[in-house]
């Protein structure tokens, strides 16, 4: 495949140290569980005014490099008129795209599945790069427990991932690879941090089979750390040594940067084991966050779908994205923050 130095400098700008990513990418059904926190019904233009006050907030800029949306977010408009990409370019901020269309069970694996949506991504992704989109997004499912994940479940979803970043390449758009190790279960950290390895040496030796450009590439990794339902929850230290043990034995050096999902966790946790991570010093790749619930979560709570809140939902968002940040540089001070909880 031939090198696009554009993807590059995409990378560059998006792993830019002090800023993450905001991943405002929640299918329709999802967005409406959000829109539920705060009363309001599952309808189109709730879901707008929710965007809208995200991707308008002032300031946010100085913290984010980028935000992924949904198919119905990045061709929505705010009230004015004005797309949303335009919005999100208007501030610096790149716009991101998630194009994988869910999972599906993987026949005959027990409670494993595998991630659709190949069909037409070319056109798809010829598409959203008109609309602004210079970055996607593609999840994996991978369950932990006594006998999973399997080997098979592992390699197809590998060379789905593989098949959707040479896609996304070709189309001039930067892939991020997300194989998530589901944070639900009684796994212990070790047994996370095993198949956490597993999943990612699985991954990228199929990504390099398929000659995909690594270095215009990022890998969206779960955080190594206990299952919800085991006894003994994993602290910030042992969260940053088993997961950077993880990717100093999977992820080559070539790789264009990492970025975590929180998966789960509440906001301050995945911002204290963000920050326990960075302390532990400069890596081989660039490392921030990209987090979902765990932004909007405050968010949503300063909000409560009323017009009266929007400004302060809004300052609210600036603050967490900013503690964020903070973590990503390792200067994040979970005993002074009064905004994460």
């Amino acid at each position: 495949m031939k090198k696009d130095t554009k993807m590059y400098e995409t990378v560059s700008l998006m792993m830019a140290k002090g800023k993450g990513l905001l991943a405002a990418d929640e299918s329709n059904k999802t967005a409406g569980k959000r829109l539920e926190m705060v009363g309001l019904p599952n309808r189109a233009e709730h879901r707008q005014d929710f965007r809208e006050l995200l991707f308008t907030a002032p300031g946010i800029e100085e913290y984010l490099s980028g935000v992924i949306m949904y198919d119905s977010s990045i061709k929505n408009s705010t009230d004015d008129g004005v797309p949303f990409p335009d919005v999100l370019m208007s501030k610096g901020i790149l716009p991101g795209i998630k194009v994988d269309l869910g999972t599906k069970d993987l026949h005959g694996f027990r409670s494993e599945v595998v991630t659709q949506g190949l069909d037409d991504l070319d056109k798809r992704f010829a598409e959203y790069y008109e609309l602004g989109a210079r970055f996607a997004k593609w999840r994996a499912v991978i369950t932990v427990d006594d006998e999973l994940p399997t080997d098979e479940c592992l390699l197809i979803n590998s060379i789905m991932l593989a098949r959707y970043a040479q896609l996304a390449q070709a189309a001039g758009i930067v892939p991020i690879v997300e194989p998530e190790v589901i944070f639900a279960g009684s796994h212990s950290i070790e047994e996370a941090e095993r198949d956490t390895t597993r999943t990612l040496q699985t991954l990228f030796s199929t990504l390099i089979k398929f000659r995909v450009d690594l270095s215009a590439l990022i890998l969206k990794s779960s955080m190594v750390l206990a299952g919800d339902q085991h006894p003994n929850q994993s602290t910030p230290n042992q969260v940053a040594n088993a997961t950077l043990r993880t990717f100093h034995m999977s992820v080559p050096h070539e790789v264009g940067g990492i970025v975590f999902l929180s998966g789960g966790q509440s906001p301050k946790r995945a911002t204290e084991n963000l920050n326990a991570i960075a302390k532990l010093g400069e890596q081989p790749w660039p490392i921030t966050y990209s987090y979902s619930r765990a932004i909007e979560e405050p968010f949503l709570a300063a909000w409560q779908g009323k017009e009266e809140n929007m400004e302060v939902a809004q300052k609210m968002l600036l603050e967490v994205v900013k503690m964020n940040s903070l973590a990503q540089q390792g200067k994040y001070d979970p005993d002074a923050d009064k905004v994460l909880k």
